[in-house]
């Protein structure tokens, strides 16, 4: 958790691949730890096809069953499919805005928002932004990306900088675009 904390969370990511890597953590983590989504990592990479949204968007019901089988990831049925099925919204979202980082960035016009927090307590779970983009990917056909997931997303992804002003990496993350 501090090496991601370190040299992940909060950099600003525009890369459709990684946009998607993290949509595929996200949804996997609801209602669980980031912890356990962290440890596991290497396996989604394996079992998602090293998140190739293109890849994953073409996985079947066999697919589906040989992961419900892989004791590497979160074997829940429902977020499986959900990952296949978000896959193909995703790619809809690229054509039609010619990136998804385009389209995800432009609810902040672009650039982080960057909070002010001081204390862990303070963090929130979710935000004016999170609720339209939300809505608006569930209109989209997107599943278990609910305001909650979608914030966390926006937190990893730098969207948001979430570090404490206090933090060595509030500063350095403030810093990329």
């Amino acid at each position: 958790m501090v090496a991601y904390h370190d040299t992940e969370w909060g950099v600003p990511v525009h890369d459709d691949e990684r946009l998607f890597e993290f949509l595929v953590l996200e949804s996997m983590q609801a209602g669980l730890s980031w912890a356990i989504v962290l440890r596991k990592r290497e396996n989604f990479r394996r079992a998602f096809a090293a998140f190739d949204p293109v890849a994953v968007a073409r996985f079947g019901a066999k697919d589906v069953a040989r992961l419900c089988a892989d004791p590497g990831i979160i074997r829940n049925r429902a977020k499986i499919q959900s990952v296949v099925k978000n896959a193909r919204a995703f790619l809809a979202v690229r054509e039609e805005f010619g990136s998804f980082a385009r389209y995800i960035w432009g609810f902040v016009d672009g650039r982080p928002i960057r909070h002010s927090i001081r204390k862990l307590e303070d963090l929130p779970a979710r935000s004016p932004e999170s609720d339209r983009i939300a809505a608006d990917m569930k209109r989209r056909g997107f599943s278990f990306m609910g305001s909650t997931i979608v914030y966390a997303h926006m937190q990893a992804t730098g969207m948001v900088n979430d570090h404490l002003v206090q933090c060595f990496r509030y500063r350095q993350v403030a810093g990329k675009r």
